[in-house]
């Protein structure tokens, strides 16, 4: 089965500075004609970053489109076209935070709705962590606060409905199995 859309016109409707709103007709494998409305986005890359505690560092922000506050892994855009995902993850765990890691490795990347935007998202794991003397600025739009976590009060901040974005509900889970593994490797 074939399941390529040909894109036949392709209008922006917006084009702001993250996001860029198109509308594309496409026709289907079967030569029928649709309409498919994207929003492109920037590349970003989020962090899961554990102290020597084996605490997780979060951020609280407010965000607008769902008007309310959000607890979230630290994350955010590459700033530059030849930027890595490593690159931008340290970058914005410094910025948010005011940490740098010692260690890095990449966990996972995704799209994170493919039915409707191109976003795509590279997650790191950084442990080794140091606060900096003096960290990067955070980006003028930012009011962040920092939270430190327990596993257990990381799950409160879940079921409370504070932490709730696909990035940072993926670090949780992440966790969980990651704890998983190391039991069960310790009962072996």
């Amino acid at each position: 089965m074939i399941f390529y859309e040909e894109t036949v016109e392709s209008k922006s409707l917006f084009k702001g500075n993250v996001t860029e709103y198109v509308v594309e007709k496409v026709k289907l494998p079967n030569g029928q004609f649709a309409q498919r409305e994207i929003v492109r986005h920037d590349a970003a890359s989020a962090v899961i970053a554990f102290t020597e505690n084996d605490e997780i560092v979060l951020v609280k922000q407010y965000r607008k489109a769902i008007e309310s506050e959000s607890v979230e892994i630290p994350a955010g855009l590459l700033d530059e076209e030849d930027e890595s995902g490593l690159e931008a993850a340290k970058r914005e765990l410094e910025e948010e935070t005011g940490y740098q890691a010692e260690h890095w490795s990449p966990v996972t990347s995704f799209y994170s709705t493919p039915g409707f935007t191109d976003e795509y998202l590279e997650i790191y794991e950084a442990h080794g962590l140091k606060k900096v003397e003096n960290p990067l600025a955070q980006d003028d739009d930012e009011n962040l606060e920092l939270i430190i976590a327990t596993y257990d009060e990381a799950w409160e901040l879940y079921e409370k409905g504070l932490l709730r974005d696909s990035k940072s509900v993926f670090a949780l889970f992440y966790w969980k199995m990651k704890r998983l593994m190391k039991k069960n490797k310790d009962e072996s």
